[in-house]
């Protein structure tokens, strides 16, 4: 997503997640723990929460055209509904079958079918598997935690997970890093 953060830039910690929006267990991920850390370490300033595109195209076919449309539908402002909405309908990732989520958005479905096809988002892609093929990620969903530098908002690494972890898992780590801070 390119406004693929939220929260405060300028959080002490930051939590990078790399996700496949066809990957079961991204879905399961993001529906059940990501809305308890968004609310008790997002939306209260201490963290910063960075989603990664990583689509395992060899197992999940859709999810490379999927990512671009979620990047698409930020391009009108509605990223993060569109990845709630591709994540709730993960059978149904088609080429064919994402116009109509953006109409559901209420999206200008001719330019979001245009962004699409045209592909100008893939290299964007492409970026962010290979940063995650870098930091060492193999699978979905996977977590980089690390310290915030508040001159550049890079993140020092501290704490690494691979997959759909439970928020205490995500609670002593973010606890433990903040108390660091």
């Amino acid at each position: 997503l390119p406004d693929n953060f939220m929260g405060d830039a300028k959080a002490p910690v930051t939590i990078v997640e790399y996700t496949d929006l066809q990957c079961p267990f991204c879905a399961r991920y993001a529906q059940t723990t990501f809305s308890q850390i968004e609310n008790e370490y997002v939306k209260t300033g201490k963290v910063r929460y960075i989603v990664k595109d990583f689509p395992l195209e060899s197992l999940h076919p859709n999810a490379f055209k999927a990512a671009e449309a979620a990047r698409c539908a930020a391009e009108q402002g509605k990223g993060w509904d569109m990845h709630d909405r591709l994540f709730s309908n993960q059978q149904k990732l088609g080429p064919d079958q994402l116009p109509t989520y953006a109409d559901a958005l209420g999206l200008d479905v001719e330019k979001f079918k245009a962004c699409v096809s045209s592909g100008k988002h893939a290299a964007a892609v492409r970026k962010d598997m290979a940063e995650g093929q870098s930091a060492g990620v193999t699978g979905t969903p996977s977590f980089v935690l690390g310290t915030t530098d508040p001159k550049t908002a890079k993140v020092k690494p501290a704490k690494a997970f691979t997959g759909a972890q439970a928020f205490s898992s995500f609670k002593a780590a973010l606890d433990d890093l903040l108390g660091a801070k």
